[in-house]
């Protein structure tokens, strides 16, 4: 381990795959195959920008003027988003997770949530990153420690590359029925289905022009219940899968087009979710999570070919 603007690092490896996790937001900072980079991440010095890698408890996104009612009680959370007028991305991106256990390929990271203005509900994370044989899988479980029920939603932010120093080139595939359209603060509009649009990507696509900053649902699972979202290498040789398995119903794709300069369309965001944006107050897919009560997410990242 190493200590940093943002903190330890924890660095994984298993046979010719390495990954970096840090302290800090228990972010997925690397990735990479060899030397191949599969996650486009973050030098151990930066500040984080663009939210790469963190984890975005309790929920994903973003709630409209950071606002919601639960039951039967207003609250409001900090805006987190001003410019917008949104609260983005949860609370603990910003925050250290304690290191409760660590090997050369697996590592495990825990942190508390107490009660606080706009979210009075007391949780525990743990966040496991183990590199397996197929590639870098990802647990996330959040245990109400509160005597009440709690609003709750997950996401992660991880950027993939398919090897191409720019998104345009890449071939995209999302086995998604549904988009949704947004407006100009990132908030969901209505659910429309993606065929006849540009978002209809169940078959392989270039991304070409596209600017994704776009939520999809109803997620088509293979025969093992994954969502498997693929970005490949325009010559089809090599590529990385985002698999979505237990708790993950939505989608969302960023091509980072509001990015600083430099890191506009370098890589895309492919972002499990538990919810869509704005679920605290359209209820949309929210768990409830009750007193005592756990709920688990697990991912994974698979690159493949040479």
């Amino acid at each position: 381990m190493q200590e940093s603007r943002t903190g330890r690092q924890l660095t994984l490896r298993r046979g010719s795959h390495s990954a970096v996790v840090a302290e800090l937001g228990a972010a997925l900072r690397t990735y990479a195959v060899k030397e191949r980079t599969v996650v486009d991440g973050f030098a151990a010095h930066d500040r984080i920008t663009g939210g790469r890698g963190q984890i975005l408890v309790p929920w994903p996104n973003r709630i409209r003027d950071g606002r919601y009612r639960w039951d039967g009680q207003d609250h409001q959370l900090p805006l987190t988003e001003p410019a917008s007028g949104n609260a983005i991305h949860g609370l603990l991106r910003w925050t250290s997770w304690q290191v409760t256990d660590a090997s050369d390929s697996r590592a495990v990271l825990e942190v508390s949530l107490w009660p606080q203005p706009g979210y009075p509900f007391r949780l525990h994370l743990r966040a496991e990153y183990a590199l397996g044989e197929g590639g870098l899988e990802v647990a996330v479980t959040a245990r109400n420690l509160d005597v009440r029920t709690a609003p709750y939603g997950f996401g992660q932010h991880p950027y993939v590359t398919a090897g191409t120093a720019v998104v345009d080139e890449s071939v995209l595939t999302v086995p998604a029925r549904t988009w949704l359209r947004t407006d100009e603060r990132g908030l969901p509009v209505a659910a429309e289905p993606v065929a006849g649009t540009p978002y209809d990507l169940r078959t392989p696509q270039t991304v070409g022009a596209r600017r994704l900053d776009t939520p999809f649902g109803d997620l088509d699972r293979n025969t093992d219940g994954r969502v498997v979202v693929r970005l490949a290498h325009p010559s089809g040789a090599f590529g990385t899968d985002v698999w979505l398995g237990e708790g993950a119903d939505y989608v969302q794709l960023y091509t980072g087009d509001t990015l600083p300069p430099g890191e506009r369309r370098r890589a895309v965001a492919v972002e499990p979710m538990t919810c869509p944006p704005d679920a605290f107050r359209s209820g949309t897919a929210l768990v409830g999570l009750g007193p005592g009560e756990r709920h688990t997410v697990r991912w994974e990242i698979t690159p493949w070919g040479e």
